[in-house]
């Protein structure tokens, strides 16, 4: 076992000075520490202490990596487990972290310093969607800290540091009361909301695919369909790939994001009859157009056959949501309330989860299930037992 050298500073200053086998980094490269004391005691203590970790298995090896440089390899890695869409979400979701904590090392991120971070974050971290510099949402904050624990746990794993200094960082209870008091959150539409859009655009050329949406598609799954996965003579469509967008610029066509996503539904005879009428419509219109007809095989294209993205769906919607007067709300929104009816209509949670293309049907109800306070007058009724003059209705 290596024993401490003496050596004379420059300034006459002595000092102890051995080198330690530490073992091997994830690369396989063997790691030596240079322990460097004011007496040899000290040397062989702190020698000591690293023998006995790396027999633990607890031993971290000095590092200098930063933040920023294990964010970039841990999204590399995650790019095994997700899509190229996902890890460009989990980028811009970090891009803060880079800003202000990109710079420090790994190994001396502290809890402390990551509180500090989430509570400016909070305060003053809106960079786009409003005026920068103010208060960013809290389901934003805890977003970025869902996304830097991931990174944290694995650089745990990876014995790059000792504990995830992100684990129990939360924002506080005051930041979440004036969040919840101070933003406006869209809600989605009422049934009566959804009766009045569906009435008004029964003559729309689209009619047909924003049905789809009213039926709890995603809006990357009404623009994916194929007239080859529905089955107009049994009324049932099949979801097998999106077709989404990248950064709002680019169309990826790809398979559902998860395998409960891919599915099979049963038509309702609204959207079936519609789905009918547009594959007529757009038989008529590929007569009309002749060779400049573009036969994609898409069900939601313009009227040459050319495929209409994510963006043009939306845009084509908020044009008829501000034609009819009615207040104007995401077509991803569609889900939170075709997902609460069914809820309420008594849909077994099974079914729910599975109508939604989720593995979980906690997670649909927690996320997509909204009880308003019409959605409960069924629960008031009953509640007039209490109240009625025959004292015999209450036994």
């Amino acid at each position: 076992m290596a024993e401490p050298k003496r050596i004379v500073l420059s300034g006459g200053k002595v000092r102890y000075r051995l080198m330690v086998d530490a073992g091997r980094d994830d690369t396989g490269k063997r790691v030596q520490l240079t322990v460097t004391r004011d007496t040899a005691t000290a040397c062989r203590q702190e020698r000591d202490r690293i023998m006995h970790q790396r027999s633990a298995g607890t031993f971290i090896a000095p590092s200098k990596i930063t933040l920023a440089e294990w964010l970039d390899q841990w999204l590399e890695y995650k790019r095994r487990d997700v899509e190229e869409t996902t890890i460009r979400n989990y980028r811009m979701s970090l891009v803060q972290v880079y800003e202000k904590l990109g710079h420090v090392r790994l190994q001396e991120l502290t809890e402390d310093m990551v509180q500090d971070f989430v509570d400016a974050l909070i305060v003053e971290g809106r960079r786009k969607g409003g005026p920068q510099g103010k208060r960013l949402a809290i389901s934003t904050v805890e977003g970025i800290l869902i996304r830097l624990r991931g990174a944290l746990g694995r650089a745990v794993l990876r014995r790059l540091i000792p504990v995830n200094v992100a684990a129990e960082v939360r924002p506080s209870l005051a930041d979440k009361k004036t969040d919840k008091r101070e933003r406006e959150r869209a809600k989605p539409w009422t049934v009566a909301e959804v009766q009045a859009f569906i009435k008004g655009i029964s003559g729309d050329r689209l009619f047909a695919p924003l049905l789809l949406s009213l039926m709890g598609l995603r809006p990357a799954e009404v623009c994916g369909q194929r007239w080859t996965d529905i089955d107009l003579d049994e009324g049932l469509l099949s979801i097998a790939m999106t077709r989404t967008m990248v950064g709002n610029k680019t169309v990826l066509e790809k398979d559902t994001k998860t395998a409960a996503g891919e599915r099979a539904l049963p038509l309702p005879r609204g959207p079936w009859e519609a789905l009918r009428q547009l594959r007529v419509r757009q038989a008529a219109e590929k007569l009309a157009a002749g060779e400049a007809y573009t036969d994609s095989g898409f069900v939601v294209v313009d009227e040459i056959g050319r495929p209409l993205n994510t963006r043009h769906l939306r845009e084509h919607a908020y044009r008829l949501m501000r034609d009819l007067g009615l207040r104007r709300v995401r077509l991803y929104d569609a889900r939170h309330s075709v997902l609460t009816v069914l809820a309420t209509s008594g849909v077994p949670d099974v079914i729910l989860a599975a109508w939604a293309g989720h593995t979980n049907a906690a997670f649909t109800k927690k996320k997509y299930v909204h009880i308003a306070a019409e959605d409960m007058r069924g629960a008031a009724a009953a509640l007039d037992v209490f109240h009625a003059g025959d004292p015999k209705a209450l036994m």
